[in-house]
């Protein structure tokens, strides 16, 4: 006779660089497969268990960063009636390597489904494209473009099969301390690699090799194939998964501050790609201190005597 089974939602981020992404591939270090070797080494999933019975809910690559992801993994009720959220979280956060982070969980429905979200929300640092130039008479009106429901094939890798129509319910500047640094993007769902070929076609904009027009085309004639290119991995984060049924742990964003990049006429490459490599360790920086704010756990009292 099998054992009762219970489903568990959980939350997760992680620093994308020491990841090839976030799906399990063989014999490279991945998000999905970090998260099945811990809940084999607890023994919590058996050895020949398929790793699909632990999935997320969006996919990322190589070097995207993720604030909030999501997942959901089935293990036996017994064990999970034994736990409380803060000890599973601790448990599996301590068995984790730094660069990712288990966040919370809680027991869903036999047919949740981590992949059905009712949106996300990426932030895309423009900043750190050397040459991106940002206009305030233009920028909201660049943005604005992508905003809508609409054939997005143009801005995507499309996946055999896949329904290129998206819904895009909001584009807007990113800001820290007064000043514009990229974008974020709001969407029911994304294509593959659509937020990095969308912050490149801004970057064109910006630059002027690219006109309003040529982004209008791309999206009005979608038959008519056309590549504006793919922006980097590591200015992308993954900021928020949200579902309709998952109450998620809130907080007013981290205070933090991003490095302007230097400005010079003849701006030197090495002194571009010194200010690079700090301005990703500020973004690492602000996630782990969001992490210390969205990943806090209700407090248990130990039993008095």
């Amino acid at each position: 006779m099998m054992s009762e089974r219970v489903r568990l939602a959980f939350t997760i981020g992680y620093i994308g660089k020491h990841f090839h992404g976030s799906q399990i591939q063989p014999d490279v270090k991945t998000v999905q497969g970090e998260l099945i070797r811990v809940f084999r080494q607890l023994k919590w999933l058996e050895n020949n268990d398929s790793g699909h019975n632990l999935v997320l809910s969006s996919r990322t690559d190589a070097g995207v960063n993720v604030r909030r992801n999501g997942g959901v993994v089935t293990i036996e009720k017994t064990l999970w009636d034994s736990l409380n959220r803060r000890k599973m979280v601790r448990a599996v956060d301590d068995r984790l390597p730094d660069d990712i982070v288990f966040l919370d969980v809680k027991e869903v429905d036999d047919d949740w489904n981590p992949r059905m979200a009712s949106h996300r929300v990426y932030r895309y640092r423009l900043e750190g494209i050397q040459g991106w130039k940002y206009s305030e008479e233009k920028f909201q009106n660049w943005l604005d473009l992508f905003v809508g429901t609409y054939d997005a094939r143009n801005f995507a890798r499309l996946e055999e099969g896949k329904n290129p129509i998206r819904k895009i319910f909001s584009c807007t500047p990113w800001i820290v301390n007064g000043r514009v640094v990229g974008f974020e993007i709001v969407g029911e769902a994304f294509l593959w690699n659509q937020v990095r070929r969308t912050a490149m076609a801004l970057y064109g904009l910006s630059t002027g090799e690219l006109s309003e027009q040529q982004i209008i085309d791309a999206i009005q004639q979608p038959e008519s194939a056309v590549d504006f290119g793919v922006a980097p991995p590591e200015w992308l984060i993954l900021w928020d998964v949200i579902w309709p049924d998952f109450e998620h742990q809130t907080s007013d964003e981290t205070e933090f501050s991003f490095t302007p990049p230097p400005e010079d006429e003849y701006l030197e490459r090495t002194m571009m790609n010194r200010w690079q490599i700090g301005s990703k360790l500020e973004m690492e920086c602000m996630l782990f201190h969001e992490w210390s704010r969205i990943g806090k756990l209700p407090y248990i009292p130990h039993a008095s005597n």
